[in-house]
């Protein structure tokens, strides 16, 4: 639909001598009477032109004249064109969808750009919660829709494995274990982690160490640490795994410090002039770009502050020759945002190269009242608790319904509903009810391997129409979704053809006594399919052939 219409009108401003062609922006009106897309190209040309933009939208529709492709073209308001497709172009395009060729699904709008997409990334001293997974969901969606945007995607998982956060987990296993040994005395630090994971790594180090020393306590607390380090690190891997959530690389923390590239960033800053001492401090001059304050680096103390190891990380990424570099992180970092901005800028990047995408927590209800799962994570649940309960597929599919900075209600009540109130159910089912009915066709005798090659002339009925055309306008809304970085547009349109579907067959018998009628509908009903297989794939979700 929209490379054909663009093409049109690049033709009809080179007959009227309007060049260079500026870009022709595509619109899916949201009024049906608006007609199928739409442009506001004559808005733009407007002060060029020195013209009126509805006389120069009128003149460019005398230009494209007659064209098979349109059923009417129409001049709307201060100047939009508004394009109605004719019913041969639209049979032309399920015929398109029928040959399974993805390509004609998509838009290049990548051409081969490296993007490094960052997220999850949680400190290995617990396991993922569910705050976790919908980040692990929003991450492993918006990957899968630019790497088919034309992009070259790479996946990372950052590894806050040094700093205080690790140390308290030694901290905390130690003392379990010590108490284990009987030694009472031993208890977690105040601010350290709670839970029956802590105790089931403590019986775990145990069994490996036995009881151990009584003394050398340091030993044995780094030991501790090292032992519940690789554990959680283990665990993370796995739920993440079984939640179909796979990286490309795993980059750790404490490898920035022993390679020196967190004092060689700081040395670069220093060297560039962006660094200055004060009360005993290291401060970075965030503020000569779009911080509203500096930020300490070195503390009094000589220790590192996280922003330190952030500034040696976005460093190596960009070293790296990523040309987009996107970080998704929880919703509570807002403010983190200037800061990294900043560091961008200090060396000498555009700051446009970085992106982020803040993830809202969940709010997990069951009968719409706060659920708790489980005390095995302490105060919260985790993501293998909410996927081994609902499934992976409802679990990620529900994350994406939202925009990632908008706040999510999880009813555990709805989500396992087998109705129409369940998005995931309701989706699904269509691409299984459709199966079923070609299943039935092929048992009735009815050749569909040959589908593609269908008159759909036939394909008269409003409804019917209206579904083919919501077909037609899914490359375009993959678009804004990849340009934009919302794969929850996805679901929004997955939730609208599905319930077009699902009406049109209450409505109206697929397999008919009308032979042309039923090989038809069956096309349309293919081409639906491959479309709910496109999408839901994206957004890391089976389509099940039976349900």
């Amino acid at each position: 639909m929209k490379k054909d219409t663009i093409h049109t009108l690049q033709a009809a401003l080179k007959t009227l001598g309007i060049s260079p062609c500026p870009q022709v922006e595509i619109e899916v009106p949201k009024v049906g009477s608006f007609g199928d897309i739409s442009t506001p190209l004559a808005m733009g040309l407007a002060r060029v032109q020195k013209k009126a933009p509805k006389k120069i939208a009128e003149e460019i529709v005398a230009a494209i004249g007659d064209n098979d492709t349109f059923e009417k073209i129409e001049v709307a308001g201060p100047g939009f064109i508004n394009f109605s497709f004719s019913r041969e172009y639209l049979y032309r395009g399920v015929k398109r969808i029928l040959t399974h060729d993805p390509t004609l699904l998509r838009e290049d709008i990548g051409q081969g750009r490296r993007v490094l997409v960052e997220f999850v990334s949680a400190n290995p001293t617990g396991p993922l919660h569910v705050g976790h997974a919908r980040g692990a969901a929003v991450g492993n969606a918006l990957c899968n829709l630019l790497r088919e945007s034309g992009f070259t995607v790479e996946r990372e998982y950052y590894i806050n494995d040094f700093g205080r956060q690790v140390l308290l987990l030694g901290e905390s296993v130690f003392a379990s274990y010590m108490r284990l040994n009987g030694h009472e005395e031993y208890q977690v630090p105040e601010d350290g982690y709670q839970g029956e994971y802590i105790d089931d790594i403590a019986r775990e180090f145990r069994a490996q160490e036995g009881d151990g020393p009584t003394t050398a306590e340091e030993e044995g607390m780094a030991a501790a640490r090292e032992f519940a380090y690789g554990k959680m690190l283990a665990l993370i891997r796995k739920d993440l795994g079984s939640f179909g959530v796979q990286f490309d690389s795993w980059r750790s923390e404490a490898e920035l410090y022993e390679k020196g590239e967190v004092a060689g960033a700081i040395d670069f800053l220093k060297g560039k002039g962006f660094m200055y001492d004060k009360d005993g401090a290291l401060w970075f001059k965030s503020t000569d770009f779009t911080d509203d304050k500096d930020r300490v680096v070195i503390k009094k103390d000589a220790t590192y502050t996280y922003f330190a190891s952030d500034i040696a990380y976005h460093k190596d990424k960009l070293d790296r020759g990523f040309d987009l570099i996107i970080d998704i992180w929880g919703a509570d970092h807002h403010g983190y945002i200037p800061r990294i901005e900043s560091v961008m800028h200090a060396f000498g990047y555009d700051s446009t190269r970085f992106r982020v995408i803040l993830v809202q927590m969940v709010n997990l209800l069951k009968n719409g009242e706060p659920f708790k799962m489980s005390k095995r994570a302490g105060n919260f649940v985790t993501l293998s608790d909410v996927a081994e309960l609902v499934g992976a597929d409802t679990t990620k599919f529900i994350f994406l319904t939202r925009k990632a900075d908008s706040h999510l209600d999880f009813d555990i009540d709805v989500v396992t509903a087998q109705s129409s109130e369940n998005p995931v159910f309701y989706v699904q089912y269509a691409h299984a009810r459709i199966n079923s009915i070609l299943e039935n066709a092929r048992a009735k005798g009815i050749d569909v391997s040959t589908i593609g090659d269908t008159d759909l002339a036939v394909l008269e009925l409003d409804e019917e129409l209206t579904i083919v055309k919501k077909l037609l306008v899914y490359p375009i809304m993959l678009e804004g979704a990849a340009r934009t970085c919302e794969p929850h547009r996805i679901t929004y349109y997955l939730q609208e053809l599905a319930g077009l579907f699902h009406g049109y067959y209450h409505r109206h018998k697929v397999i008919t006594d009308d032979r042309a009628l039923t090989l038809a509908r069956l096309a349309l009903c293919t081409a639906i399919r491959v479309i709910l297989l496109d999408s839901l794939t994206i957004l890391g979700v089976t389509a099940p052939d039976k349900m």
